[in-house]
């Protein structure tokens, strides 16, 4: 039982629909599978928001450099969608569809500081914790 909890909390640390799904594969309570995907989420946002620094200098050193390229098309969406919706809609609308760790790394391409985006991920990743846990246990009922 502890390794199936552990495992469900290791995979919310960077997708928490996988750790949702084993988590009722392995007849977890929904309770259960919430609180671990709470604690491993949460473990995933501190991850990439304290470390994420480290770990984009240690790519840096064996990346190659690529050339600059002009304003795309993509570029530009980003940008718009970077102004529409600034630090908010990175943290919180981007950690509930893409997850938090992506969120922060998205974040650092647009220059901000990890630990402003903390406040909004941990926000989204409780309440897509609660609410993905219990409607798929939900649905999982149904039928």
């Amino acid at each position: 039982m502890i390794y199936k909890i552990l495992w469900v909390a290791f995979l919310s640390t960077f997708e928490i629909y996988a750790a949702i799904a084993s988590g009722l594969a392995f007849k977890l309570s929904p309770n259960t599978i919430c609180i671990t995907t709470l604690v491993g989420g949460f473990t995933g946002v501190f991850i990439a928001a304290f470390l994420g620094e480290k770990i984009k200098h240690f790519i840096a050193k064996y990346k190659k450099p690529k050339p600059p390229k002009e304003n795309s098309s993509k570029d530009q969406l980003m940008r718009k969608l970077w102004d529409l919706y600034g630090v908010v809609g990175i943290g919180f609308v981007g950690t509930l569809i893409i997850g938090a760790p992506a969120s922060i790394g998205i974040g650092y391409s647009f220059g901000v500081h990890p630990k402003q985006l903390l406040k909004w991920c941990l926000i989204a990743v409780f309440i897509r914790s609660i609410v993905y846990t219990y409607f798929f246990d939900f649905i999982i009922h149904l039928f």
